[in-house]
C-alpha cells in the first residue's frame, strides 16, 4: 500500500515567508512580496505593445489613481483597497477573464481567500463594502479600456463593448514601466497611503 501524500499548496516568499494557498493567513503576507510579485506578473498574457510587459502592479496603481481623480475626497481605506485590489494576483497570476471562467469557481474561491487575507494584513476589512466595490470596479473598468486600447491591440469599439465602457475616452497616455519601476512606484503609493502615526 502506498502512503498518501498531500499536494503542496503553499508558496515560499523571497521574505522568507510561506503563503499557504488554499488557507492563507495574513500575517504570512508582506507588502514587499505582494510589490515584488505584481511587479512581474504581466496583464493581457504579455500581449502589450513595447518593450516591458503591464505588470500587475502598474494596473493597480493607475486603478488608484482613477479612484482618486473621480473621488478626490475618497477615504484613505478606499484609495489603498483600490491599490490592492489585485493583491491575491501576487501568487494566483493574472489570468484574463474568459480562462478564470473556464477552471470555474475553484479557481475564483482561492483568489478571493488570498485577496480577503491579504485586505486583513493592511488593515482593510476581508469582504470589501459594497460601495467601494463598486468604485474600485468602476476604476479598474476604465483602466481594462485604458490598457486595451493603448497598448493590447484593441480598437475603441471592441473594447467598449467587451469592457462594458460607456464613459468619455480618459484621454490617458499610458505605457508599460519596467518591472523594477512599478515595484518602487506600486511600494511608494502603499507607503503614502499609510496613517500616519
Amino acid at each position: 500500500m502506498v502512503a498518501s501524500v498531500s499536494t503542496r499548496a503553499w508558496q515560499r516568499m523571497l521574505s522568507g515567508r510561506r503563503l499557504d494557498l488554499l488557507d492563507p493567513s495574513p500575517l504570512d503576507i508582506e507588502i514587499e512580496d505582494v510589490a515584488l510579485g505584481l511587479s512581474r506578473v504581466a496583464r493581457w498574457n504579455g500581449q502589450t505593445s513595447g518593450r516591458h510587459a503591464f505588470s500587475v502592479a502598474q494596473h493597480s496603481v493607475l486603478v488608484l489613481d482613477i479612484v482618486g481623480k473621480s473621488k478626490t475626497a475618497a477615504p484613505r481605506a478606499l484609495r489603498l483597497a483600490a491599490l490592492l485590489h489585485d493583491a491575491s494576483e501576487y501568487v494566483t497570476s493574472d489570468l484574463i477573464t474568459p480562462f478564470k471562467a473556464a477552471l470555474g469557481p475553484e479557481y475564483k474561491a482561492v483568489e478571493k481567500r488570498v485577496q480577503a487575507a491579504a485586505n486583513l494584513r493592511f488593515g482593510l476589512p476581508g469582504v470589501l463594502p459594497e460601495a467601494w466595490t463598486r468604485e474600485i470596479k468602476r476604476a479598474d473598468r476604465i483602466a481594462a479600456y485604458v490598457e486595451a486600447t493603448r497598448l493590447a491591440g484593441f480598437t475603441e469599439h471592441e473594447a467598449r463593448r467587451i469592457f462594458m465602457f460607456r464613459g468619455k475616452d480618459p484621454g490617458i497616455d499610458l505605457q508599460a514601466w519596467p518591472a523594477e519601476r512599478a515595484r518602487v512606484e506600486f511600494m511608494e503609493r502603499f507607503t503614502r497611503l499609510q496613517p500616519e502615526e
